[in-house]
């Protein structure tokens, strides 16, 4: 039997000086990651409590934080504005903003329309076509968008789903029929941003006809449409006015924004956030603008407020314009393809309504799907 070798005296003391300095550079290292970490917490607890004060306490401060409040008023998220102003602030806000808006549609509309001759003569003498559909980029701070010109309004009418129980996306309604161009146009009922896109909200007017009435027989409604002569009609009116206007094609949505050829949103602060926006509008020559602003994409577009709609409209000439649907419903399509970049995650939504651009839209047959329908019987969250 072998006797056990034990270590000499000097490597034992060596190891043990091995190990005391590795002690040692553990406990610096942990003293220097804890004093790092004291440090970061500090500046973090100190520029957090600065940008609180910040947020609010100041007046720019306060500013930015009704901005974000108003940017999540517009999104499924509308309850988060809560922790940012209050419950009773938002309840007020929201209030406020109906009011506003509803108030911005009574006033009268006077301006006429002259639209010309469909060919015009160029400076060489040739006669030129002018084209129906025109698109172009436009583009500010913080979005990114386009701005469709129909050149003749007496083209448009108003798209809706081709079957019972569900929407249709604009895309599909714009293959379907033979249509040049198709926008988004009127809300639709929405809980918890998941409805079927079946039942809209007040009216739609398609060909002259009623084809939805959610208001009941003597109700009036802000509706953004076209008369039978190719006049933009915006703003607060009942159903026999538009009756006796000759109203063709029309949906309910607000606010109307221009009127007699001026703004009626004074700054940004009364733009309702930072949104995907849709809009339309009209010039004295007839052609109807159609406004498609993407948002809630950080890298490429954030959104645009009303205000900033507003002005594009009016740069383009608009003497009468209109909020449509915007957020995830917001899309244009030309040629079968979608031209910009719709927000929602799950694609390009369902829709009750979109305006149409027809090359011959009297060869058009858009069956009413709503007939004979109750729409308190109609449930918007229900898949068929």
């Amino acid at each position: 039997m072998e006797r056990a070798t034990l270590p000499k005296r000097s490597t034992v003391r060596q190891q043990n000086r091995t190990k005391s300095v590795k002690n040692k550079k553990r406990q610096k290292r942990r003293r220097g990651f804890g004093w790092f970490f004291s440090r970061f917490m500090l500046a973090v607890l100190i520029v957090g409590t600065l940008g609180a004060g910040w947020f609010f306490l100041t007046p720019s401060g306060n500013e930015f934080r009704f901005l974000v409040a108003d940017t999540l008023i517009t999104t499924q998220h509308r309850h988060w504005a809560k922790y940012i102003i209050g419950q009773a602030e938002l309840d007020r806000r929201v209030a406020e903003y109906n009011q506003r808006f509803e108030s911005m549609g009574e006033e009268k509309d006077t301006h006429q329309i002259h639209i010309p001759a469909p060919q015009q003569t160029s400076a060489e003498g040739t006669v030129a076509k002018k084209p129906l559909v025109e698109i172009e980029e436009v583009s500010g701070s913080g979005y990114q968008g386009y701005v469709m010109t129909v050149n003749d309004p007496t083209k448009i009418r108003l798209g809706i789903p081709k079957a019972r129980g569900r929407g249709e996306k604009v895309s599909s309604m714009v293959k379907r029929t033979g249509a040049i161009a198709g926008v988004n146009a009127g809300g639709f009922a929405d809980p918890n941003w998941k409805g079927n896109g079946f039942k809209p909200i007040g009216i739609v007017i398609s060909q002259g006809k009623l084809y939805y009435n959610g208001l009941g027989k003597n109700g009036s409604t802000q509706v953004v449409g076209i008369d039978k002569s190719g006049k933009m009609v915006a703003g607060h009116y009942s159903l026999k006015e538009l009756n006796n206007m000759g109203i063709k094609e029309a949906v309910t949505f607000q606010p109307r924004i221009i009127v007699n050829g001026k703004g009626l949103i004074k700054n940004a602060k009364e733009g309702w956030g930072i949104a995907p926006r849709t809009a339309m509008g009209q010039r004295a020559d007839g052609a109807i603008l159609f406004v498609v602003i993407d948002g809630r994409q950080p890298t490429y577009s954030i959104g645009a407020n009303l205000y900033d709609v507003q002005q594009i409209l009016l740069k383009h000439g608009a003497v009468i314009a209109a909020n449509l649907d915007g957020g995830s419903s917001t899309v244009l399509v030309k040629d079968n393809q979608i031209v910009n970049k719709p927000s929602s995650e799950y694609g390009e939504r369902y829709l009750p309504t979109a305006f149409l651009v027809f090359e011959h839209p009297d060869e058009v047959n858009i069956p009413n799907i709503w007939a004979g329908l109750n729409p308190d019987d109609i449930d918007p969250g229900k898949k068929r």
